[in-house]
């Protein structure tokens, strides 16, 4: 909810004519109410289009949500489920975050962006470890990958979200070794490698983001505030 339709607009229409980069993945995930114009938008470009939530179910009476299907026939190609702010704001749990995912996997191309991460009491606590675990296991325990499926986990620890507060590369990187154990123990080796990716996501921008680049086990990124700057969100692409 930071920018109005308008402004939305003039933003993909920035990007589409700026980011021309086929080697690195741009993925934009903008507010429900502008989907459809922005995939028109950005159509003949190198940008993939992603919502910010989905329902768990296919069809029926559930006034103000949006099914995945729905979202696939608008052009998305990705959704974010579980996003923090939605964990936080509207208590979305993972049980309801495991039924999402499934709904979304049943749609052919439709990829889930999977967002975990700790709080700043569970890291005080020194919980951090046991969250993450268990909310990989409650979000995807249970689920079998198809060949062509994807998932994309996105690790945003909560106190660093907006704050200004990063995470030490190398803390990340920790952090993300976790992760991959635990998809490893749920999925195999195999698919971990070759069907999942991990990214970053917690005020990252242009200063910061080479740090994180550089590690084996980061992925790439979940850019919140720094990708309403055009300037901003490409230097990050460049970096």
């Amino acid at each position: 909810m930071k920018l109005g339709i308008k402004k939305s607009l003039e933003l993909v229409r920035q990007y589409a004519s700026n980011i021309k980069s086929e080697d690195k993945q741009i993925v934009i995930c903008p507010s429900e109410i502008v989907l459809k114009d922005v995939s028109e938008i950005i159509k003949d470009s190198a940008i993939k289009l992603g919502a910010q939530n989905v329902f768990w179910e296919e069809k029926g009476s559930y006034t103000g949500e949006v099914s995945a299907s729905m979202l696939a026939e608008v052009g998305c190609e990705y959704v974010i489920v579980g996003h923090s702010e939605r964990r936080q704001y509207l208590l979305e749990n993972y049980q309801m975050i495991h039924q999402k995912i499934k709904a979304v996997l049943a749609i052919k191309n439709l990829t889930p962006i999977i967002c975990i991460g700790e709080t700043l009491q569970d890291k005080e606590e020194d919980k951090r470890d046991y969250v993450i675990t268990d909310q990989l296991q409650q979000a995807l325990g249970g689920i079998s990958l198809l060949a062509e499926q994807q998932l994309v986990i996105a690790y945003e620890p909560i106190w660093a979200i907006g704050t200004g507060q990063v995470i030490e590369p190398a803390d990340a990187e920790n952090m993300h070794e976790i992760i991959h154990v635990v998809l490893v123990d749920l999925f195999g080796i195999d698919i971990v490698k070759n069907q999942i990716r991990v990214i970053y996501g917690g005020s990252v921008n242009a200063e910061n983001v080479k740090g994180f680049s550089d590690l084996d086990n980061i992925d790439g990124f979940l850019i919140g505030g720094a990708s309403l700057k055009i300037d901003e969100f490409i230097n990050i692409i460049k970096n």
